[in-house]
Order: C-alpha cells, then sequence, then structure tokens
C-alpha cells in the first residue's frame, strides 16, 4: 500500500462520517436518530497526532451513538451494513482494521478484499460515557466524580469534534464536562500548589548533602506539578505525560517558560535548578493574583524558615484557595430555616 499524504486524523474522521458513514445510514436506518462524533481515546483527538501516530489505532473511525433503546435492534445491523458496503479505502487510507498479533484489542490499517473490520463504534451515551469516565454523567456529576476522575479522560470526552448531533444530548453533555465547577476548579488547583510545597525546599536540602541526582529528581517531579497547574490555570485539562509538555508550550505561559523549566531539569547543581524554579513558581503566582481566584499573595520567593534555600511557600496559595472553595460551596449550602 503506497501510503497517502497525511492529513489530522479528526479532519479525516469528519470527511469519513460525512462522506461514506452518512449516506449509509440514511440509506440503511433512515428514521432512526443518531449523533456522531471523533472522542475519547486517541492522539488526534486532541489534536496530537503526526504521521507516526497512523502505526495503530489511526485511521478513518468515529463513534455513532444511538438511544439505548435502539441499541439492542439497531447496532448489529447497521454495524454490518458498514462491514459490507464502506468503501475499502477512504482518501487512500484502508477502513479495515487488522490485528496486529501482539493483542487482538490493538489493530492496525490494512487492505482487504473481504467486508471491512471497520472503526466505527456503535453505542449509546451512557454506555460510552461509563466506559470512558466511570460514570454516567447525563443525570449529573457529583464532586466525587469531579475530584477522582482523571484529567487525560476529562480531555478526551470534551475534545475533538461531534459531527452530528441527532439525539440532542451529546453537545450538552460536553459542554457540561468542559470545565470543572468553580468550587472545584479551585481544590483541584490547590492540591497542585500543596504537591509543590511538600517538596519545594528538597531542590536544595538534596543537593546540600551532595545528592544531585536526587536533587534533580524532585525538580523533574516539581516541574511536571508546575506544568500541570499552569494549563489547570489557563482552563485546559492537562493530558498525560506524553503530550504535556506539548499542551504546556501552547500556553502562554509555557511559551515563556518552557526554556526556564528546560534549563532546570537539565543542570548540574542544585543552586541553579533553585534559580529557574524560582522564576516558575513567582510567573505562577503572579497569574493566580491575576485571576483573582483568592485575595492577591505576595508571589515572591523568600527563604525556607532559617534554612538557605528559595522557595515560594507554595501551601499559602493551597490554603487560601481551599478556604475560598470552602467559603463558595457553604454559601450553596440550605440555610436551617431553608431546611
Amino acid at each position: 500500500m503506497t501510503t497517502p499524504a497525511f492529513i489530522p486524523g479528526l479532519q479525516l474522521a469528519r470527511r469519513f462520517y460525512t462522506e461514506a458513514v452518512a449516506p449509509l445510514l440514511a440509506q440503511d436506518a433512515p428514521g432512526i436518530p443518531h449523533s456522531a462524533a471523533r472522542i475519547g481515546t486517541g492522539s488526534e483527538v486532541l489534536g496530537y497526532d503526526t504521521p507516526r501516530s497512523a502505526d495503530h489505532e489511526w485511521g478513518p473511525r468515529l463513534q455513532i451513538f444511538l438511544h439505548p433503546e435502539d441499541v439492542p435492534h439497531h447496532a448489529a445491523h447497521i454495524g454490518r451494513t458498514l462491514a459490507e458496503h464502506l468503501p475499502k479505502t477512504f482518501l487512500g487510507w484502508p477502513t479495515h482494521f487488522a490485528p496486529t498479533g501482539e493483542t487482538r484489542d490493538i489493530r492496525v490499517m490494512r487492505a482487504t478484499d473481504g467486508p471491512v473490520h471497520h472503526r466505527v463504534e456503535i453505542t449509546d451515551i451512557p454506555t460510552w460515557f461509563r466506559t470512558t469516565l466511570g460514570f454516567d454523567p447525563t443525570p449529573g456529576i457529583t464532586p466525587t466524580a469531579w475530584l477522582t476522575t482523571p484529567t487525560q479522560s476529562l480531555a478526551e470526552v470534551t475534545a475533538g469534534a461531534v459531527f452530528h448531533d441527532g439525539l440532542h444530548t451529546l453537545n450538552p453533555l460536553r459542554e457540561t464536562l468542559a470545565w470543572y465547577p468553580h468550587a472545584t476548579w479551585l481544590r483541584v488547583l490547590a492540591t497542585h500548589w500543596q504537591h509543590i510545597a511538600d517538596e519545594e525546599a528538597f531542590v536544595g536540602r538534596c543537593g546540600e548533602v551532595g545528592d544531585e541526582l536526587g536533587s534533580a529528581v524532585v525538580t523533574a517531579h516539581l516541574i511536571r506539578h508546575l506544568m500541570r497547574l499552569c494549563l489547570l490555570m489557563n482552563r485546559r485539562y492537562p493530558p498525560y505525560a506524553k503530550w504535556l509538555g506539548t499542551a504546556f508550550t501552547r500556553t502562554p505561559e509555557g511559551t515563556r517558560l518552557t526554556p526556564v523549566l528546560t534549563a532546570a531539569v537539565t543542570a548540574s547543581d542544585w543552586r541553579t535548578r533553585e534559580t529557574h524554579l524560582s522564576t516558575a513558581y513567582e510567573t505562577l503566582a503572579t497569574l493566580h493574583n491575576r485571576l483573582g481566584l483568592t485575595d492577591p499573595l505576595d508571589p515572591t520567593t523568600r527563604p525556607y524558615h532559617f534554612r538557605p534555600f528559595r522557595v515560594l511557600r507554595a501551601d499559602r496559595f493551597a490554603e487560601a484557595l481551599v478556604a475560598r472553595a470552602t467559603a463558595l460551596e457553604d454559601a450553596k449550602k440550605p440555610r436551617p430555616e431553608e431546611l
């Protein structure tokens, strides 16, 4: 097979639905309402796919959502219709996905003469969300669900694209999941500030006893929290490790801080690491104040008690955020006379 020119997978999925899948649905399943999207796992959903992505689970693929009561009666039939009548290739890319041999769950595009084993997933919205997030957001999202769902998963269900929402429920659900309730957002931010507070003095303490490797490891750990914090402050769900750096560099602060954090993680001595981390701390502390998340806090670094290590005392930010979140939550609770 000659490899066709690469196009972003989300663009490929949209055209695949519009030009190949939708006409078959209109012909073979008229009157059955559906929604169509490319969301969930896959680098193309987040817009990070490259030609390398085509080596597995990438290609003309999408989800078709039916009403739950329609799935038992129509899903299998629609799946067979697509297998038998989809074109063998679309824009030069095979629509057949064959096993790799490593695991039956991982498939790659391959040419075929028979019915295609397509990657058009046919399901219903509650089932898909329960499988993807661990809960169905249709009746509402609990604080526990918000706080325990990985940000990668939240990114996957709110990124990508909806091509058609004939069920009139997929877009509203994605809008609900698009970002945390305000008090929950503050608590998530507080968690990352507290993680920084727990270890910010260790960069110098490790170095002071000659453990530059330990200092470097702590620095890398702190940088991860800083990158995630930056994304969260920009109201973006941090992706998992493979795409964290890519997502971070696309934020306004990430553009400025990438060389700073690179210098910190590649430094050979703890004092240089501490200097660059201090710049990053102060940048994000200033952003915190600019967002008005709490009353303004001093964004400058300072000595760690009586020890010669430069820190932000990030616990100040964590405590202020938790206090603000608690006040917002308490304000929503019914008063005794209202019960």
